[in-house]
């Protein structure tokens, strides 16, 4: 199968990459874009490749409605209405502007989820260099071929989503044009028990699917995100605050910064550690044949003797004959005299 990558802001991402990893800035901003542009600048100093928002108003993605089916009634939002909710947490529009000029500014890549078509638009005013789809709008097939028709590359969130309907969006993206594409494995929990993750799904969908793939993470640590990267996980993205105490909607599963900078290296040294099947002797062992057995002369024996059993043994250093070659040496006639301590080495012996 093609080994698929993408290219965001000119840093490949993909199978044989190192991993990308993407701070959520969400609804950490607290209504102040002050921790906004906060947040933009500890993620670039983490060492993160890219921050992200979320581009939507509260009118754009729900109903200000009181009726049943628009109160949420368990999880950290417990008790509200999704407008309210939203409300609270929705990025104001004229912060993108300054948001994405920090970050130009930083040097580090953003990009957002547009939730409706004039998220879109914005965006595209702004120059957002790549798109991710949220979760709960994977099923949403015409926005996302609204953002295929772009020509960015997109990034998919699964959480929620079975295989079909991630099919049918692969499918929608590819259709209206997508070229550059990626899924990440996500489990819509928040926070999301590690053991939900089954992470073994993503070997699974590299396989089904043939694209990018990566994680949206909502556990508490960055253990399941390393994790990720040995089964294949090219991209990582986790939620991250300045100060969970600070509170706010996503606060309780968010990273703080040196969190954020500990999962930037860490993951790094995971997918280093994966490198590739290599039995070969290894850099750091080069210095360790001291350590390694071998077959050594034990006392002094003249030119043309014959050596028996108690003459050899196999010790350290590892500089002699490897101890399996003892049955050829046993019986043999020396060529030459040794002395006890000497490696046992076929020059010494008779042609």
């Amino acid at each position: 199968m093609k080994r698929e990558t993408l290219m965001i802001d000119g840093r490949r991402i993909g199978p044989g990459h190192p991993p990308y990893v993407i701070a959520e800035l969400s609804a950490n901003h607290n209504g102040r874009l002050g921790d906004a542009l906060a947040i933009v600048e500890a993620a670039a100093a983490s060492g993160a490749d890219a921050v992200k928002l979320q581009t939507y108003r509260p009118d754009t993605i729900t109903l200000d409605c009181e009726s049943a089916d628009f109160h949420i009634d368990d999880g950290p939002w417990a008790g509200r209405t999704l407008h309210d909710l939203y409300a609270e947490a929705h990025m104001p529009w004229e912060w993108h502007r300054p948001l994405f000029e920090r970050a130009r500014e930083r040097g580090i890549t953003i990009f957002s989820s547009p939730f409706d078509t004039t998220a879109v638009d914005l965006l595209e005013e702004l120059e957002a260099p790549a798109y991710k789809i949220a979760s709960f709008e994977a099923i949403d097939l015409p926005l996302i071929e609204y953002v295929a028709r772009t020509g960015k590359p997109m990034i998919i969130s699964t959480g929620m989503a079975d295989a079909e309907e991630i099919g049918e969006a692969i499918a929608a993206a590819r259709g209206a044009g997508c070229e550059q594409l990626a899924i990440l494995h996500c489990v819509s929990g928040y926070p999301a028990p590690a053991e939900d993750y089954n992470l073994r799904t993503i070997s699974d969908m590299l396989e089904r699917f043939g694209v990018v793939t990566g994680l949206s993470d909502h556990t508490l640590d960055n253990t399941t995100a390393i994790a990720s990267v040995a089964l294949g996980a090219s991209l990582i993205e986790k939620h991250v605050t300045l100060d969970r105490d600070d509170g706010g909607p996503d606060a309780a599963f968010s990273l703080e910064p040196d969190e954020l900078a500990a999962l930037c290296r860490d993951a790094g040294t995971a997918w280093r550690a994966l490198g590739s099947v290599n039995y070969g002797r290894k850099s750091s062992e080069q210095g360790n044949v001291k350590f390694r057995r071998s077959l050594y002369f034990t006392r002094d024996l003249r030119a043309g003797e014959t050596v028996e059993a108690d003459a050899v043994a196999s010790v350290r250093p590892g500089y002699g004959l490897a101890p399996r070659h003892l049955p050829e040496v046993i019986g043999r006639r020396l060529g030459r005299a040794v002395t006890r301590g000497s490696r046992v080495d076929w020059s010494v012996f008779e042609d």
